[in-house]
């Protein structure tokens, strides 16, 4: 009787197991900084973006339910990494520094880093940051950049809206920040400006785990469809007013 019931339940914590393995594979976890307007910032209890509606209809697509985590702008890729999330999306530069930790799916749109300074400011290109006090947010390209600046003091903050509260309190004298962002940024300020002359031209694309090329195909091969049927742009467009 002991020998059936050890049989029993071994049989049906195999099959617990076996559950909760494949529920688990039918989520695609995301991990963003949810900071990063239009591409993903919180309104209400939800995340909402650009990233999260082409991450939706993404996992859509390969028969997911797409799942969001909120963490440190530099925590994303050790996060995908080490097995924590399936995918990076976070206004995702493609670097060769970064690919020597995780994979790039084919990119899904351009940006560029751009200047925010107050509008009285002296600074009208990138040559002018020689030796000023410089904001960016830990980890991004931003940051990467802003060390090639001769002479310049950079203040490092872990989400931009902190670098630009410097700004507006003049205890810095520019923000490096991807377009985007940098224009919601100056729309919401009567004291900001954006320089017109880009700091850098960037692709942005989703991060994967180097081992999992399976999930890479997968991302490319919706990717492609949703470019094809004009989706993405569909998206980028709701958010960004075009020009």
């Amino acid at each position: 009787m002991k020998k059936s019931l050890i049989i029993l339940l071994s049989t049906a914590m195999l099959l617990g197991l076996s559950a909760c393995g494949a529920s688990s594979s039918q989520k695609l976890v995301m991990a963003t900084n949810a900071a990063f307007p239009p591409y993903e910032s919180v309104e209400g209890n939800e995340i909402i973006g650009i990233d999260p509606e082409i991450a939706k209809l993404i996992a859509d697509d390969i028969g997911r339910e797409l799942v969001i985590e909120d963490m440190a702008f530099d925590s994303i890729i050790a996060a995908v990494q080490s097995g924590k999330a399936d995918i990076a999306m976070a206004g995702l530069t493609v670097t060769e520094d970064r690919k020597q930790n995780i994979n790039f799916s084919d990119p899904y749109t351009e940006a560029a880093q751009v200047i925010v300074v107050k509008k009285d400011s002296p600074v009208a290109s990138p040559d002018d940051l020689e030796g000023k006090t410089v904001g960016v947010q830990i980890g991004t390209t931003g940051d990467i950049y802003a060390g090639d600046i001769a002479d310049a003091t950079i203040e490092r903050y872990s989400k931009y809206f902190e670098a630009i509260n410097a700004l507006n309190q003049d205890k810095i004298d520019a923000v490096i920040v991807d377009r985007e962002p940098a224009k919601v940024f100056v729309s919401e300020s009567d004291e900001l400006k954006m320089i017109d002359k880009e700091f850098t031209l960037e692709e942005y694309a989703i991060g994967v785990a180097k081992e999992n090329t399976e999930l890479l195909d997968q991302i490319n091969a919706s990717l492609k469809k949703l470019q094809e049927s004009g989706e993405i742009d569909k998206i980028i467009n709701k958010y960004i007013n075009a020009e």
